[in-house]
């Protein structure tokens, strides 16, 4: 727990046998629940994740989106959810930083940017080029202050409740932040340390058809978003740099 408020994490995870033990070892012993989401593996990814202590749940309906909200219909009863990429580019100590507006009710949603110049270089350009087109984007039609669409990020229950989140693939994160943005939901920024992959290479920016499918959708929920004409929300509240640590 931390400040008396139940953590839990949620990790979809794809064929990462290698990086899983590494990432749940090094979660901290404050989070109380960590459930893993095997997406469709064909390594040992979920008997890594069972041996070390994590819940695991199959999902084999390929997607990230999908495999997120799986994960949501299985998590304990909780007060705020951390989600985590499996791959162990983010480190999870800043988990408690990440929260720390959360529990002082300053933010009902914090997300971990990695475009500061210490994570940023580790990002492949079309990472960095898709994140800062699709934040412009955003903070322009949305009354946003966006900078990434980090999948490092942490919100409560009730918040996520609201966003009534849809979207199976590609384009849960920037989904997320257009609904955050929209209801005028308290969202803040923290920078985050990034890393390149241990081993292996990303399913998305790793490959030529993951940036092209990744990039399509995210323009595509952008565009969707916008055609719906939902007026933006005055009172959105975003942040960077954290003003709470």
């Amino acid at each position: 727990m931390i400040e008396k408020m139940h953590i839990s994490v949620l990790i979809p995870a794809l064929n990462e046998a290698e990086t899983i033990s590494l990432l749940l070892d090094a979660i901290p012993n404050y989070v109380d629940h960590i459930l893993v989401v095997d997406n469709g593996s064909t390594d040992n990814t979920a008997q890594i994740a069972k041996t070390a202590g994590a819940q695991v749940i199959y999902e084999p309906v390929m997607g990230y989106g999908q495999a997120c909200l799986s994960g949501l219909k299985e998590l304990p009863r909780t007060d705020i959810i951390v989600f985590l990429d499996a791959d162990f580019c983010e480190d999870p100590s800043k988990i408690k930083d990440l929260c720390k507006p959360i529990t002082e009710a300053k933010a009902d949603m914090m997300i971990g940017s990695r475009m500061h110049k210490g994570a940023r270089q580790f990002l492949t350009p079309p990472q960095r080029f898709g994140n800062a087109f699709a934040c412009l984007l955003m903070n322009f039609f949305w009354g946003s202050n966006y900078t990434d669409l980090g999948p490092f990020r942490a919100i409560t229950p009730k918040a996520l409740e609201k966003l009534n989140m849809r979207d199976a693939d590609f384009g849960w994160t920037v989904e997320m932040q257009i609904s955050a943005a929209k209801l005028g939901l308290k969202v803040g920024e923290i920078d985050v340390p990034y890393r390149h992959r241990i081993f292996g290479k990303s399913k998305i920016s790793g490959t030529i058809s993951g940036v092209f499918n990744a990039g399509s959708k995210i323009l595509y929920v952008l565009g969707r978003e916008l055609l719906r004409g939902q007026p933006k929300a005055a009172d959105t509240k975003t942040s960077k740099p954290n003003p709470y640590q």
